[in-house]
């Protein structure tokens, strides 16, 4: 017989006693079904042993269904309309507050577990992300940051700061710029391609600047965008001429010949000579580990006009959901959190940072383990034996203040419009070719992104 709990009291109840014991004094559901992103064949095998381990620690059977993040929406909304919404769903940061707003998530079971495993374990700014008026729309599971990838070696041999804010970046700049056999950065500058829109954001928040509020567009405030776009130009003037995205800035910091670049985590196997399609090539040996020994990383950067500065992070949930069989959906979650949590970030260590750092035994104890899982393609080998401990601090420290444009006032899905859009991309670029100047750059984007509902 299917058990379906009681809300709110029967699960409060229960409280911090069903944290991890998951023994036969509960009762559970016969099979929960939970929807998953992580399609892949590999990663589906992970999850799908971890649900075997959670049946044979419950008796609750866990149909592990994928679905493809490109059709995750449509499909939740369709299940919702007909009442069959899977238990849990493993999904991004943009439904955790339009999900919760329309009723598809039991934030109040989201927000018990996290209170059951502890909230002071969670990094703050993956609860931050997904906050609701009375706790978190889903339970944060991992995430990345990204950061500014530099030459540690050539600033600690120059006296120059780490490039933690745009002042620091153009000192170094002036220091290190000297094309073509090294450029000071390697800016986005492709408006068509969607890395230019993910470095801008970062560049913005870190000054501080969002064209959304509460009540939805928020005319950019001319003086700190000023220094964005000023900012902006100086780093791409420090970069190669032409159409730069991802490939570039990868390809020259590869080779040696770029100082500093934003990129995501993604590259930190690649740099250290782990995959064969995508090589460092600054000396002749393309498993060299090198490069990955001579470069720093930094997540939280801040302008002139925001002193604590930010990260721009992409968080993964797991939602609760309000048609589901909620006592085992819950205990499933944080199966996949406390004892399982290792093999879910072990699907893919390089892009799933843990945003739980430990438990109440030891606080550190799920980054520990996060930095012994082996990442690469064609070698694989701990992060913690390719970088240093510091290092691995600043990867995960970033989701302590993580950010994205919108997701505090609740206009995430308006925000992402003007990201995806593009014309920020585009009248960035004018400004940087000189179309026109500072002021007038910034009049344009308000009258764009002010059509954009």
């Amino acid at each position: 017989m299917t058990y379906h709990s009681t809300k709110p009291m029967g699960r409060l109840m229960l409280g911090t006693a069903l944290v991890l014991s998951l023994g036969a004094s509960a009762v559970y559901a016969d099979s929960i079904r939970f929807w998953t992103t992580e399609e892949q064949p590999e990663r589906l095998a992970k999850q799908q042993d971890m649900a075997a381990q959670f049946e044979a620690a419950t008796g609750t059977e866990v149909e592990v269904i994928p679905v493809s993040e490109t059709d995750l929406g449509t499909r939740t909304t369709a299940a919702f309309a007909a009442g069959d919404l899977p238990d849990v769903i493993y999904h991004p940061l943009q439904y955790a507050l339009p999900w919760a707003e329309a009723g598809i998530l039991d934030t109040e079971a989201a927000t018990e577990v996290i209170e059951a495993l502890g909230a002071d374990t969670f990094a703050p700014g993956a609860l931050t992300m997904a906050a609701v008026s009375d706790g978190t729309a889903s339970v944060p599971v991992d995430g990345w940051t990204q950061m500014v990838v530099y030459r540690k070696d050539l600033f600690d041999a120059n006296g120059l700061e780490a490039p933690t804010t745009y002042a620091n970046v153009l000192a170094a700049i002036e220091k290190l710029h000297n094309p073509p056999s090294m450029y000071g950065f390697v800016a986005a500058t492709k408006v068509d391609e969607g890395f230019m829109s993910q470095v801008l954001e970062h560049v913005f928040l870190a000054n501080g600047v969002s064209p959304v509020g509460a009540d939805g567009f928020k005319p950019l405030e001319e003086g700190p965008t000023i220094e964005v776009l000023e900012f902006y130009k100086a780093i791409a003037e420090a970069s190669p001429p032409g159409e730069l995205y991802w490939k570039q800035s990868r390809e020259l910091y590869f080779a040696g010949q770029a100082s500093m670049i934003i990129w995501s985590p993604f590259i930190l196997d690649e740099l250290a000579g782990l995959r064969d399609s995508a090589p460092p090539t600054i000396n002749d040996d393309p498993t060299t580990r090198e490069l990955a020994a001579a470069t720093g990383v930094v997540t939280n950067f801040a302008g002139p006009s925001n002193a604590d500065g930010a990260a721009w992070g992409d968080i993964r949930y797991f939602g609760i959901t309000n048609d589901a069989d909620t006592d085992a959906a819950m205990d499933f979650v944080k199966f996949s959190m406390d004892e399982g949590y290792t093999q879910t970030l072990s699907i893919a260590p390089e892009g799933k940072f843990p945003v739980r750092r430990g438990n109440a035994d030891n606080p550190t104890a799920f980054k520990e383990a996060w930095s012994k899982l082996p990442v690469g393609v064609d070698r694989k080998a701990p992060l913690g034996d390719l970088y240093a401990q510091e290092m691995i601090d600043e990867i995960v420290g970033g989701l302590d203040v993580a950010q994205r444009w919108g997701v505090s006032e609740g206009q995430l899905a308006l925000a992402s419009k003007m990201i995806n859009g593009q014309a920020i991309n585009r009248l960035v670029r004018e400004y940087i070719d000189g179309v026109r100047d500072g002021a007038a750059t910034v009049a344009a984007m308000n009258d764009e992104l002010s059509k954009i509902e």
